[in-house]
């Protein structure tokens, strides 16, 4: 099953689109309000794309629901700061290094 639907590939080639996609079907795709028609090979080529870079920034959203809250992470800074430790720091590396880039 595709991450990524044909009408998210279909807004990504043209924002103003107006369609319908039913199913997510090339066979049920309707084009409303003169929005010009993009062929399938289009729409299936920048689906491709799209579920490529999605795939490829995986590491960012494992990431970002690791990552200790904003309000922690300042109050980490600060007794960091005060105390002389790394805990911020640590914490921090230890997401990414659990979720390397690829």
């Amino acid at each position: 099953m595709a991450t990524i639907s044909l009408n998210q590939a279909i807004i990504a080639i043209n924002p103003d689109a107006k369609v319908t996609v039913i199913n997510d079907s090339l066979d049920r795709i309707t084009w409303h309000d003169n929005t010009p028609v993009i062929s399938n090979e289009d729409i299936l080529a920048k689906q491709t794309e799209l579920e490529a870079d999605y795939i490829a920034n995986e590491y960012q959203r494992d990431r970002a629901n690791k990552y200790p809250l904003i309000s922690d992470q300042l109050d980490m800074q600060y007794h960091d700061k005060v105390d002389g430790t790394t805990t911020w720091q640590d914490a921090v590396q230890a997401v990414k290094d659990k979720y390397p880039k690829p």
